[in-house]
């Protein structure tokens, strides 16, 4: 019955789901492009082309780029097979452009109607697909079991929250969670949350998004950055959302620390010319990166004493894609965002991997593990508010010993946790051996 509830929802959803398309696509152009993908109306492959396809899914940019070591070690392992990616944002779509270009497929994963993924199954062929984190979709799960295209959850993770959620719709849950073939889980505790909503063969390989590594490039340009900005303290502000940059630019106020530089980075980039509006109504002098040269401004004025960032700047916008790593290398400190709100937090791994202490909010349901782990290292502190936020900045510019042991205890962190992609290939080799 709620099978056939979901199912006769989605045919009302969808017209809803093109206009919100074209609505978003207002912000974000991309939006209104490749629409016939996400009815499975996709190129797919050639009639003759036999290789083995191993189809990854990953949404938006977080996934795509947590999935970017694993892509990247089934490419080395598995040569003479093809990749497909699919996503369901552009931001998304253009990151793995970005991470791969032409060395995969892609396209977006069609909406969880059983003729338009009946489409996509036949055009693609997969032999295996790959699901990362928590991409339930109980059509997709139905219909590659009709296929008999082996589906894994990779990455796997299950919140208290989201498992309350889920338990309440009982044997359709379990249903639901028992067509994947594997599930590879981050945690024991989501494991446990995992099997008991019904999923099979569940293991725990760890968090691939440990294994995700700056390019030395993207360091170094940190760097830079640092050297053009000078021995100012700095903080980044990463991947902060909607309402979130308000009660940052309040904790910056209150920081009370003479000659401080935020670097603040939204996490969507539709927003930021908002964002730049917030800050500029502030009173803030803002500089965007877009707008900001500092290795062609050191090779102009090596000799000329000019300091690269002008001291009045306040706020550096990181209105650019690509260089979350940077931004990190060029601060002294990293608040994670989408965890001051209740929104469940971001990725801490990115920044502790470059040696980079962590301050994040109270709301981290999505990255529960990642978070008391880390914190439980000396890695990361969290922060109840603004106010508590802009405290624990000031003790810790202020206390550069304990700055730099939690920055060591934050790499260290990230290095030991290492290893999942490795894993996760074995297993998808054992798979596709099988098909």
């Amino acid at each position: 019955m709620l099978r056939a509830i979901y199912r006769a929802a989605w045919w009302l959803i969808a017209p809803l789901a093109v206009l919100r398309l074209f609505i978003r696509s207002r912000r974000e152009r991309g939006y209104r492009e490749h629409i016939g993908e996400r009815f499975g109306y996709a190129a797919g492959r050639l009639p003759e082309d036999d290789a083995a396809l191993i189809w990854v899914h990953a949404v938006s940019v977080g996934e795509t780029r947590a999935a970017q070591p694993l892509v990247d070690a089934l490419l080395a392992a598995r040569p003479d097979a093809r990749i497909l990616l699919t996503h369901m944002t552009p931001g998304g779509r253009a990151t793995g452009e970005q991470l791969f270009g032409n060395r995969v497929l892609r396209c977006y994963l069609p909406y969880d109607m059983p003729h338009a993924v009946r489409r996509f199954l036949h055009a693609w062929r997969p032999s295996l697909g790959l699901v990362m984190e928590t991409e339930v979709w109980p059509t997709l799960i139905d219909e590659c079991k009709r296929a008999d295209v082996p589906l894994v959850l990779t990455n796997a993770r299950m919140s208290a929250r989201s498992f309350k959620r889920a338990a309440k719709f009982g044997t359709g849950t379990r249903e639901v969670f028992g067509g994947f073939t594997r599930v590879l889980a981050q945690s024991p505790s989501d494991a446990e949350r995992l099997t008991a909503l019904g999923a099979r063969n569940v293991a725990v390989l760890g968090n691939l998004k440990f294994d995700m590594a700056s390019p030395p490039a993207l360091i170094a340009r940190g760097r830079e950055w640092r050297r053009a900005i000078g021995e100012r303290p700095v903080w980044v502000a990463a991947s902060t959302r909607e309402g979130e940059e308000e009660l940052v630019l309040q904790a910056f106020a209150a920081l009370n620390v003479p000659d401080a530089l935020l670097i603040l980075v939204p996490r969507h980039p539709q927003r930021f010319d908002e964002v730049a509006a917030l800050a500029e109504r502030k009173n803030y002098k803002l500089e965007r990166r877009s707008r900001w040269a500092p290795a062609a401004a050191a090779a102009a004025s090596a000799h000329a004493g000019v300091r690269l960032l002008p001291q009045d700047v306040s706020v550096l916008l990181g209105d650019s894609m690509g260089e979350m790593g940077a931004y990190y290398a060029a601060a002294d400190l990293a608040f994670i965002g989408g965890s001051l709100l209740p929104l469940g937090g971001q990725n801490l791994i990115e920044a502790c991997a470059v040696g980079v202490p962590v301050l994040i909010g109270p709301h981290v349901f999505n990255f529960t593990q990642a978070t008391a782990d880390a914190t439980a290292a000396g890695a990361a502190l969290q922060v109840q508010d603004p106010a508590d936020l802009a405290r624990a900045l000031r003790e810790l510019f202020n206390d550069k010993p304990r700055r730099v042991a939690m920055g060591a205890a934050a790499a260290a962190f990230a290095s030991r946790h290492r290893g999942a992609t490795a894993r996760t290939v074995d297993v998808v080799q054992a798979l596709v051996s099988d098909a």
